[in-house]
């Protein structure tokens, strides 16, 4: 692991060479985050608190997010919904994918993603009408921060935030948000000023914890002192570990949770890619370097090496990717997306799984010798994230 580099400009910061993306109207969207020393913490003991298991329960285990003076206890494993409406071809009807939403309530998980942007709109509606008769038993986690419809790619001022949860309150169907995050850094607008207005918006009781997305630590600590930051939401698998570098030691200094989307490198990791796939139509893959036909080509290796590696385990390459960060740390609840039951399933089964220290070690090093090839964004949207 690299040394720490969390007082480093941000001038100084390597680009990243690196199952999520974003929606082809909006190739505004970026990806980011910042904080300090290496981190080697393994998860000691179970995964977290367990509920009792209830007929057609698969996942039992619970993480904390955020400090012990106002946690956000979810599901170990949270479900992220964008995939249903946005960046991936054809895309499921409505009716089955609230089916699904409520498929994974009933086997465990509490915790569900979804954004303003993703559709736009369309995808809010569908997890609000789809948890609307359990609203009181999950979480729901959505974000603010693009001018969807506007001339600018962001837009944080507080007028604006204050009217887009009013508006997602509507399409969730709820009077609250359990985790509001501001979803890309707006680098118009003062963090302070973005923190301020979601902490009146928490003292009205509209937003219960604040997030942050793809933020590096100096903007972490700057909103954390102005409103506490509950958890911080950013890429994160294998093939992306910078998060570990710069802001892990942050997160665990300032007792915030971290929530890994694309934990699966946005399908490559689930074995569901290869050379020959077609991501040029309606899918926004086939314009990143990672998801080239001769990235793909050498980085399904990675996947070759999960596979052997959970053979005498018992254990899938999504299982193992999933395992990994739950088993390494305890701040941590992965967020994979998925649009199918059997992945979803498979899914939620990774958190029975805990790998031990020198096991976390022997696939870290296998898959470091293998390499990454591709970085894991185009210009653009390396432009638009904080590292």
């Amino acid at each position: 692991m690299k040394k720490n580099i969390e007082n480093q400009s941000e001038n100084k910061i390597a680009n990243p060479t690196s199952r999520r993306g974003f929606l082809t109207a909006a190739t505004f969207l970026g990806l980011g985050a910042i904080a300090a020393v290496p981190i080697k913490s393994y998860a000691s003991g179970p995964l977290g608190t367990e509920k009792k298991k209830g007929i057609g329960t698969i996942l039992t285990k619970k993480r904390t997010l955020g400090s012990k003076k106002n946690p956000l206890e979810v599901s170990a494993i949270q479900l992220g919904c964008m995939g249903m409406h946005t960046g991936r071809g054809i895309h499921p009807d409505h009716k089955s994918m609230v089916k699904l939403i409520r498929d994974a309530a009933e086997r465990g998980c509490d915790f569900f993603d979804t954004a303003e942007v993703y559709g736009p709109y369309v995808n809010e509606e569908l997890v609000g009408e789809a948890l609307a008769p359990i609203r009181n038993q999950v979480a729901i986690s959505t974000k603010f921060g693009f001018d969807i419809g506007g001339t600018n790619v962001f837009n944080s001022t507080p007028e604006h935030i204050r009217k887009v949860v009013d508006q997602s309150l509507k399409r969730l169907k709820t009077d609250r948000i359990d985790l509001l995050y501001q979803h890309r850094v707006d680098p118009n607008v003062p963090i302070e000023d973005v923190a301020g207005t979601v902490k009146d918006l928490i003292k009205a009781g509209k937003v219960l914890h604040f997030g942050l997305s793809e933020a590096k630590a100096e903007t972490i600590r700057r909103a954390h002192a102005v409103c506490p930051v509950t958890a911080v939401q950013s890429e994160y698998s294998f093939m992306f570990r910078l998060p570990e570098e710069v802001i892990f030691s942050t997160l665990q200094e300032l007792e915030i949770g971290f929530v890994a989307y694309s934990p699966l490198c946005r399908g490559l990791l689930g074995g569901n890619l290869t050379e020959y796939s077609d991501l040029n139509t309606n899918d926004i893959r086939g314009a990143w370097p990672r998801f080239q036909p001769e990235a793909l080509r050498s980085n399904i290796r990675i996947v070759e090496a999960l596979n052997e590696f959970g053979k005498t385990r018992g254990m899938t390459s999504s299982q193992i990717c999933l395992s990994w960060m739950l088993s390494k740390y305890p701040f941590i609840v992965p967020l994979p997306g998925t649009t199918k039951l059997s992945h979803l399933e498979e899914d939620l089964r990774a958190a029975d799984f805990v790998l031990t220290a020198a096991e976390i070690n022997e696939i870290e090093s296998k898959i470091e010798k293998i390499g990454v090839v591709g970085d894991r964004y185009d210009a653009l949207q390396q432009s638009r994230v904080e590292y």
